[in-house]
């Protein structure tokens, strides 16, 4: 007699497997089905037969939100559909990509001394929305077009003044030595010893020494 197979036909029913043990059938259900034979079936059908935080995906309750959302977005499962949102800070499509928001920067006030309209060596004001331009202290000049100092070189001063630190000044102080007197020539200043001294005019003058005058003694 031709043997005969318990699992022709299956006796376990859909989603299920039959194997013979003996003269018996054995059912399983296939994997990824939950119950029991004869009444195997997968985990989900349709959302509704998950939770309201996962969806049916693949006959399976999964979370919906994995890769559902762009970058700089994030992902909120509402009755088994993923919403995604774009972070704080950061709009554009959520489902594609979210760029930061650009702020707008205040700007400051324009000054109407930036770029400054004046010349060399002169300050710029603002004084009512315009820029006032003065030269600067112990400059001299057009300040729009440009301040320069009392001197520059000793020609720029009288012949009795030399140009010191841009100042037509006196050169004398402090120049000549002890008991010495100073006199400008051509802006520079020349020592000369006073009357009966003698000696470097530019350090110091001593008294002038004089010969004792010998008297003549009548020998007789």
């Amino acid at each position: 007699m031709t043997p005969v197979n318990p699992c022709q036909p299956s006796p376990c029913g859909p989603n299920s497997e039959c194997r013979a043990v003996g003269d018996s059938p054995s059912c399983t259900c296939l994997a990824e089905m939950i119950g029991s034979p004869p009444n195997c079936r997968p985990e989900c059908i349709s959302n509704s037969e998950c939770s309201s935080n996962l969806a049916c995906i693949r006959q399976k309750c999964q979370n919906p939100c994995i890769g559902a959302c762009g970058a700089n977005a994030e992902c909120r499962v509402v009755s088994h559909t993923p919403m995604c949102i774009c972070t704080v800070g950061y709009t554009g499509d959520p489902f594609t990509q979210c760029l930061q928001v650009q702020q707008d920067v205040p700007r400051e006030p324009l000054s109407p001394c930036v770029p400054s309209p004046c010349g060399a060596n002169a300050i710029c004001r603002e004084q009512n929305g315009a820029g006032s331009c003065t030269c600067m202290e112990d400059h001299f000049g057009n300040p729009y077009e440009g301040c320069r100092p009392e001197c520059v070189v000793n020609s720029d001063c009288p012949s009795n003044r030399a140009c010191v630190r841009n100042k037509c000044q006196d050169p004398c102080p402090g120049t000549c030595g002890q008991n010495a007197q100073c006199q400008v020539v051509n802006h520079l200043p020349s020592c000369t010893c006073d009357d009966g001294f003698q000696g470097d005019p530019f350090r110091f003058c001593a008294i002038q020494q004089r010969e004792p005058i010998q008297q003549y003694v009548n020998p007789c």
